[in-house]
């Protein structure tokens, strides 16, 4: 007895000894612009695997041994450091690594189409699997193969034979992260990689919560068209119901993630990993999530796992590795029959494909996958699309299918994106209020000569579409917002434009309803579980409201549209200026807390540079 308990006080004695051996070191981690940097890699000098992450406010804490006197600072695409622990709260800026940026291929970008540039690739042919990381894959990239699908812009239409215009809503913010990244590494984007919707949506404006009873608002209003004071611009927006995250539906998602050797380096699988990582943060304990790979194959690397086992998730996150060719049909096919496997009955039941779209075994045209995506629509299954990387991003056929899927696509260029995406607008991007959303206006010829839709062009639907429940649309999830602009010649004002309206030789003039109103906006939409349409309209009357006294979103949103006109080099784009689309940007920012705005302002200001550079150098060819 007397032993038992001599071994008890000195393993108690021992315990204490161990406890107080340990310290604990927290701090924050930024970059040099003072942005918080999540999921940056803490570690003790002396122990590499006594370890943890950053929060997604950049925060860490980390016990070490009394006797440890340095962490080590890593994180994809900066400069690793070494770091003195101190008695208080460390704050360390990381800056980019010179090396890192070495090894990513920049090359040459040209306004691409729907048919791809070859180019040669070379690569060894490895894959991960459960539980294990392959070997690194060797990738040489001769060529850019990026692809989008070429934009006819939407012309102007005379409103007594074209009353009405009927088109899809589009949530897909894809294009304005892409445009950002081409002119931060000093180029002008290609013109068919900007859709000015896109754009347009990248940005929440401050509609009107809906009604009590409906899922969806409608605001409309208008004001002169910066471009072309004679003309003016009518704004519609979309509001859905925003729903807090802890009261939103439970989650049955399946993450299908490209580990082929395409999507080897920094900027593609590695801030895919983090991403991932970043919302497997927000899960509830009443999420599940599944992870599905594809190279040369598809497989299962985790089974359906409680949202509250978010080690586990992150673990087979970790561990994956890219190499080997793209099979991305088949890994479409296990992942949403991963998804029915475990279908939650009301909940949220989605796929989220993490790709640079690059499918190459298998089915793999544009066709091809739209019609494999819409096998499984009517099984209540949601599609998001998250593009990676450049060089080789198929941004037309991950446009496509997440048309035809019932989705939603964002492209990921950094880590900021990625909270953007995947935490501020986490109800946004993954849980659906109103499916096949669709919108008509129809215009009061006697007071609107023609319109024009700006933007929409893929989106556009026949005017005997709106009431057909079979048509497909877009979808809006929780605190979605979505807005349209026409660009309207009122009745009266003789250019350029009105000229190229043919009159009609055999029609008498349409004899018009005397009203004040311009327009009456109707939408139709479906609750998520119901195949059945429900319809909302308002209509706006024209009080002549000067640009210079809308309201502040509209400013800006008129500002996002002039830019759009500018690097598109649009044919509308009339008197369109960079200046004039700062200044209104400027006027139109209001409260910005995550300065998305203010980013604009200085893409915009960028841009502006670029295209002298352009045209000196259009003048030194000549």
């Amino acid at each position: 007895m007397k032993r038992i308990c001599t071994l008890i006080i000195a393993a108690t004695i021992l315990m204490a000894f161990k406890t107080d051996d340990l310290k604990l070191v927290t701090g924050y981690v930024y970059d040099i612009n003072q942005q918080a940097l999540p999921g940056v890699n803490i570690s003790a000098k002396q122990n590499a695997n006594n370890r943890t992450l950053t929060d997604i406010n950049g925060y860490f804490k980390l016990k070490v041994s009394q006797s440890e006197k340095k962490i080590i600072v890593s994180y994809i695409g900066y400069e690793t450091k070494e770091i003195a622990i101190k008695n208080e709260v460390l704050k360390i800026n990381l800056t980019s690594s010179k090396t890192a940026l070495n090894e990513v291929v920049i090359v040459g970008y040209a306004p691409q189409y729907k048919k791809d540039v070859s180019g040669s690739v070379t690569q060894m042919n490895t894959m991960a699997v459960r539980g294990f990381a392959s070997s690194p894959s060797i990738i040489q990239q001769d060529f850019n193969t990026e692809s989008y699908n070429a934009i006819n812009e939407n012309g102007f239409k005379n409103a007594i034979d074209n009353s009405l215009s009927t088109f899809s809503i589009d949530v897909d913010a894809a294009s304005y992260s892409n445009m950002r990244r081409f002119i931060k590494m000093g180029q002008m984007p290609p013109k068919d990689a900007v859709r000015v919707e896109e754009m347009i949506n990248y940005f929440g404006y401050d509609y009107p919560e809906p009604k009590t009873n409906e899922p969806v608002s409608i605001t409309a209003d208008v004001a002169d068209a910066p471009w072309n004071k004679n003309h003016r611009l009518v704004r519609i927006g979309l509001k859905a119901k925003s729903i807090k995250t802890e009261n939103l539906p439970a989650s049955n998602l399946v993450f299908l993630i490209d580990v082929s050797g395409s999507m080897q380096g920094p900027d593609r699988l590695e801030l895919l990993k983090t991403s991932m990582k970043l919302l497997t943060d927000q899960l509830r304990s009443n999420d599940k999530v599944a992870i599905v790979v594809y190279a040369g194959a598809a497989g299962l690397v985790l089974p359906s796992t409680n949202g509250n086992d978010k080690n586990k998730i992150k673990d087979a996150l970790t561990n994956l590795s890219a190499g080997g060719s793209t099979a991305g049909g088949g890994g479409i096919k296990l992942a949403y029959e991963t998804a029915k496997n475990n279908f939650i009955k009301g909940g949220n039941n989605r796929v989220i494909l993490a790709t640079d779209g690059d499918f190459n075994v298998g089915a793999n045209s544009d066709a091809e996958m739209q019609r494999l995506i819409e096998s499984y629509k009517n099984d209540g299954v949601f599609l998001s699309v998250l593009g990676f990387g450049s060089g080789n991003l198929k941004d037309s056929k991950m446009e496509a299918i997440a048309d035809k899927g019932n989705g939603n696509y964002a492209y990921i260029d950094g880590i900021n994106e990625a909270k953007k995406v995947l935490i501020n607008e986490f109800g946004g991007t993954l849980f659906t209020i109103a499916k096949d959303v669709k919108i008509q206006v129809e215009f009061n010829p006697a007071k609107v000569a023609a319109y024009r839709l700006v933007g929409y062009e893929n989106r556009l639907l026949n005017n005997e579409d709106f009431k057909d429940d079979k048509k497909d649309a877009g979808e809006m999830g929780a605190g979605h917002t979505v807005t349209a602009l026409y660009e309207i010649i009122p009745v009266g004002v003789k250019d350029e434009f009105t000229k190229k309206l043919t009159d009609l030789k055999y029609q008498k003039p349409i004899e018009t309803k005397k009203s004040d109103e311009l327009l009456t906006v109707k939408i139709r939409y479906k609750n998520p579980d119901e195949n059945k349409s429900k319809e909302l309209s308002v209509s706006l009357i024209d009080n002549n409201q000067k640009l210079e006294n809308a309201p502040i979103d509209f400013k800006f949103v008129a500002a996002v549209a002039e830019f759009g006109l500018l690097i598109r080099d649009s044919e509308f784009k009339q008197n369109a200026d960079f200046n004039q689309t700062v200044n209104l940007a400027k006027s139109g920012k209001g409260k910005d807390d995550n300065g998305y705005r203010a980013e604009f302002i200085q893409l915009v200001e960028n841009a502006k540079l670029l295209s002298k550079k352009d045209v000196i150098s259009k003048n030194d060819d000549e």
